[in-house]
C-alpha cells in the first residue's frame, strides 16, 4: 500500500476484515454474477475469493439468460482458502428462504398456499413451494371426507399447526409441517357468517352456492351459514328429484322464507321468486282454447302437460281418443313430446286445467254418417261376442251391431257364438244408422234374399213328408233342420215315445203346420207313423 496514507489504509483493511467475518459458512447471502461457465457460475460473495454455484442448480432457461452483475441468493456451503474458493448452493438459499417465510408464517397464523401431490395413510402430501407438508384427513375439510383421491392435484390456502425440524425430516413422507385446510375454512366462514347475519332477515334475497342434494331437498351455503331449500319450495312445477334443477356448486339467489335464530336454521324458497301461475291461470286460458305444451308425465289415468313454466294440465285418458275403451296413455304419447291441446275446463280455486286432445279429431261417427248408408254391405271383424248378438269394429273404430235376429233366415240361433267367434272377419248390410246416438245396427241374414218369400213357400206343402236331421233336443221338442235348409220343430207332443232320438240322427217328418207369416213350420213324427200303418 505504498504511496497510499498510513490512515486510509487502515480504512481499507478494517472493512476488509469485517466482510471477511460476514461471509461464513452456513449462511445465505447475496452473490454478484461474474462469468457464466459450462459446469459452474462464479459469483462474487463480497469475499477475498470468488465463489462457485454449480451449473446443474439452474435450468437450461436460467442458465441462457444469467449476465455478469445479475444478482442471486446463495447458501455458503463451504470456505476453501488454500484452493481460494467459496462453495455455494443457489437451491439450498431458496429452501432456507422458503423456510423462514413458512417460520414467519406460522408465527403470524397467516395462511400459505399449496398444492396436493398425493396421498398417504390418514392425510394428503402437499408442496408448499419445495417444503413438503403433510395435510391430516381430519383436517382437509369442516366435514369427513370420504373421497380423498377427489383433492390429489388442487391447489389450497392452508394454516401451519406444527413445522418440524428439517433435519428430522419425520413427517409422513419426509414432510417438515403438519398443515390445516379445516381451520381456514372455519375462519372464512366465521367471517361469512358474521356479515350474512347483518343480512338475514325474512323475504330476503340472498346468494347462495348448493353444497348437497337429497332426496327431499338442496342444503345451500349462504355464506357461513347453511339454510335448506325444500323439494315442494323449487318450482311452480313438477319436481321428482331436486337434481333435476340443481347441481352441486352452483350459485343461485334464494329467497329467505323462514329464519330461526335461535337454532340458526334458515328455510329457503327458490319458485317464490316468481309468481304463482295458478293465481292469474283463468285470465290466460279459457274453454274451447287451443294451447301447446310438452308431455312432463304419463300415468295410467292420463297425461299430464306443462303449459307454461309452473303450469300443468291433464288429459284425462277418457279425453285422449274417441275409442269406448282408450288403450294405455303411453301408446298416444311419450315423455318430452310436445303436443296440442283444447282446454275443456279451467278451475283457479282446484288448481286444476283440464285438457283435451280428442276433441280436436273429428267424431268418429261423423266420419261414419258421411262415408256410410242404410243398404250399404261393410265388412269388419267380430270384436265382441254377447247374449243378444255380436259388435263388428269398422276401419274407423266405430262398432256395429249384428242382432242374433239378423244372423240368420232359416236357422233357430240361440247364442251368437253358434254362428260366430271372436276375431272373425265378416261382411254385413247396414239396417240403421243413428249418427246423434252413435249407434249403427248390421245385419248378416241380409245379404242374400229372403227365402221365406218366395223360396220356402215354393218348396214347403202342408202335410209334406220330408227327411230331415236332428239339430237339438229341448223339453219343448225337436228342432229339425229340413231338406231345403230351413229349421222345423217337432213338438213334444208330435214325438213318437218309442223313438230314441239324438242330435245328427236322420228322421222322416210331416208338415202339420205352415205359418209364413211368423216363419215357423211345425213338425210329427206320430201323424207319419200312423199313415205308414
Amino acid at each position: 500500500m505504498d504511496g497510499q496514507p498510513k490512515e486510509e489504509t487502515a480504512d481499507i483493511e478494517s472493512l476488509y476484515a469485517e466482510t471477511l467475518q460476514r461471509v461464513e459458512r452456513g449462511v445465505v447471502t447475496k452473490g454478484r454474477v461474474i462469468s457464466v461457465k459450462s459446469d459452474v457460475v462464479v459469483v462474487d460473495v463480497g469475499y477475498k475469493s470468488e465463489g462457485i454455484i454449480p451449473a446443474t442448480e439452474f435450468t437450461e432457461k436460467e442458465l441462457a439468460s444469467l449476465k455478469e452483475g445479475d444478482t442471486v441468493d446463495v447458501f455458503v456451503e463451504r470456505i476453501n482458502d488454500h484452493e481460494g474458493v467459496v462453495y455455494l448452493s443457489k437451491d439450498r438459499a431458496a429452501k432456507l428462504r422458503i423456510w423462514e417465510a413458512l417460520t414467519k408464517a406460522q408465527q403470524n397464523s397467516s395462511t400459505i398456499e399449496c398444492v396436493v401431490e398425493g396421498k398417504t395413510k390418514g392425510g394428503l402430501i402437499v408442496d408448499c413451494g419445495g417444503v413438503k407438508g403433510f395435510l391430516p384427513a381430519s383436517q382437509i375439510d369442516v366435514r369427513l371426507v370420504k373421497d380423498v383421491d377427489s383433492y390429489i392435484g388442487k391447489t389450497f390456502e392452508v394454516k401451519i399447526l406444527k413445522m418440524l425440524p428439517q433435519k428430522q425430516g419425520a413427517g409422513s413422507q419426509g414432510t417438515s409441517m403438519i398443515l390445516s385446510r379445516r381451520v381456514v375454512i372455519e375462519e372464512e366462514r366465521s367471517k361469512q357468517k358474521e356479515n350474512t347475519l347483518k343480512v338475514l332477515k325474512e323475504n330476503a334475497v340472498l346468494s347462495g352456492v348448493i353444497k348437497n342434494i337429497t332426496d327431499y331437498g338442496v342444503f345451500v351455503d349462504l355464506g357461513g351459514i347453511d339454510g335448506l331449500l325444500h323439494i315442494s319450495d323449487m318450482s311452480w312445477r313438477r319436481v321428482n328429484h331436486p337434481s333435476e334443477f340443481f347441481k352441486v356448486g352452483e350459485k343461485k339467489d334464494f329467497l329467505i322464507l323462514k329464519y330461526d335464530q335461535t337454532n340458526e336454521k334458515v328455510t329457503l324458497g327458490y319458485k317464490q321468486k316468481k309468481p304463482d301461475p295458478w293465481l292469474t291461470v283463468d285470465e290466460r286460458y279459457r274453454s274451447g282454447m287451443r294451447i301447446t305444451g310438452m308431455v312432463v308425465n304419463i300415468v295410467d289415468y292420463g297425461v299430464f302437460i306443462e303449459v307454461e313454466d309452473g303450469l300443468e294440465g291433464l288429459i284425462h285418458i277418457s279425453e285422449l281418443d274417441w275409442a269406448a275403451r282408450p288403450k294405455h296413455p303411453s301408446k298416444y304419447v311419450s315423455a318430452g313430446d310436445e303436443i296440442e291441446a283444447v282446454v275443456l275446463n279451467v278451475n283457479k280455486n282446484e288448481r286444476r286445467l283440464s285438457l283435451s286432445i280428442k276433441q280436436l279429431k273429428q267424431k268418429p261417427w261423423e266420419i261414419v254418417a258421411a262415408h256410410y248408408s242404410i243398404g250399404q254391405k261393410i265388412s269388419g271383424k267380430v270384436k265382441t261376442i254377447t247374449d243378444f248378438g255380436a259388435f263388428v269394429r269398422l276401419e274407423e273404430g266405430v262398432d256395429g251391431l249384428v242382432h242374433i235376429s239378423d244372423i240368420s233366415w232359416t236357422k233357430h240361433i240361440k247364442h251368437p257364438s253358434e254362428a260366430l267367434r271372436k276375431g272373425q272377419k265378416i261382411e254385413a248390410v247396414v239396417l240403421s244408422l243413428d249418427a246423434v246416438r252413435e249407434r249403427m245396427a248390421l245385419g248378416i241374414k241380409q245379404l242374400t234374399p229372403d227365402p221365406w218369400v218366395n223360396e220356402i213357400p215354393a218348396k214347403l206343402k202342408l202335410g209334406e213328408e220330408m227327411r230331415g236331421k236332428v239339430l237339438k233336443i229341448a223339453d219343448f221338442g225337436v228342432f229339425v233342420e229340413l231338406e231345403c235348409g230351413v229349421e222345423g220343430l217337432v213338438y213334444s207332443s208330435e214325438i213318437d215315445h218309442l223313438l230314441e232320438l239324438k242330435e245328427s240322427d236322420e228322421i222322416r217328418v210331416k208338415i202339420i203346420k205352415l205359418n209364413l207369416d211368423e216363419r215357423k213350420i211345425g213338425l210329427s213324427t206320430k201323424i207319419l207313423k200312423a199313415h205308414a200303418n
